[in-house]
């Protein structure tokens, strides 16, 4: 198992808890460049409609593409609390894993751009998230108990 060889963290305590946490393997902290799986770095944003802020930087060592699933296991527990990681692929065994700690891959084209993914990750939530994004604000809003509260109010017709 391979933790991060250096990690920067961002900590200035303003999170409101509106932030959703958004992962990119990326070497260069500008554009998707890497596979999931063998990544050498994973920039992480915190991001809603209004606002996109960097909260950390992980550095890996080399890792190839060999089919060690154990690689995954630290990057797995780096991407904690993340919606999605985007990435320009992502093998079928790291897909079922991520999925199953909530985390959604995203596959992007070769060159993809950080800011230009952020841009529009914000429009969709301000213009209404697809499936799978609704899915992950539930997920890390944990529900919304008032919903339940409403129906519990209205009128029954039996």
């Amino acid at each position: 198992m391979s933790s991060p060889t250096r990690q920067l963290q961002i900590l200035d305590g303003e999170d409101d808890g509106t932030l959703l946490k958004v992962a990119f393997a990326s070497a260069d902290r500008e554009t998707v460049d890497q596979h999931f799986g063998s990544s050498r770095s994973f920039v992480i944003y915190g991001v809603n409609p209004q606002q996109a802020r960097l909260l950390s930087v992980a550095e890996f060592g080399d890792l190839d593409q060999d089919g060690n699933e154990d690689k995954l296991v630290s990057k797995l527990e780096l991407l904690d609390g993340c919606i999605a990681v985007y990435c320009r692929a992502c093998g079928a065994s790291a897909v079922r894993q991520l999925l199953a700690v909530g985390v959604q891959p995203v596959k992007v084209a070769e060159a993809a751009r950080i800011d230009e993914l952020i841009e529009s990750l914000q429009a969709e939530l301000r213009d209404g998230p697809s499936t799978w994004l609704a899915k992950a604000i539930q997920r890390t809003r944990g529900g919304d108990s008032r919903r339940f509260d409403a129906m519990a109010a209205e009128a029954w017709d039996e």
